[in-house]
């Protein structure tokens, strides 16, 4: 069986933030069994997996991103959209859009230090859109 559902994540700062506890308050109950694919439908942000318990990882991975995309490059041609725009399209191509995430036991099967993250890459983002389709 399949089940579908559109989840819409209030708009963050830029920045990395951790979304498991809100992602599965839009699923449960998990089935016993499955798999759990999120995908982002925007192309200034991302969805990925990495620590969960240590703020400054989220704030290592941002400055990171920002130093392998930073804005004002000259190279870039897509700008009418701000400075942050093209960033935010090459970190979004880098993080990824998509997670499948195991479902076991009726509970994500993350490990011990993994939480969901939404990289948000704009300096003022709008309301997220995701698509979470769970498979079992």
């Amino acid at each position: 069986m399949i089940r579908q559902i559109e989840l819409t994540l209030r708009g963050k700062s830029r920045g990395c933030h951790l979304i498991t506890n809100e992602i599965l308050r839009h699923l449960c109950p998990l089935p016993e069994y499955g798999m759990l694919n999120l995908f982002v439908k925007h192309t200034s942000c991302a969805l990925t997996i990495n620590e969960n318990a240590d703020p400054d990882v989220r704030h290592d991975l941002n400055e990171s991103l920002d130093r392998l995309a930073p804005e004002r490059q000259p190279f870039y041609r897509h700008t009418s959209e701000g400075d942050d725009d093209m960033p935010a399209h090459v970190k979004s191509t880098l993080c990824g859009v998509s997670l499948t995430i195991p479902i076991t036991n009726g509970r994500l099967n993350l490990g011990t230090w993994q939480g969901i993250y939404l990289c948000e890459f704009r300096h003022s983002a709008s309301p997220r859109h995701v698509t979470a389709t769970i498979y079992y």
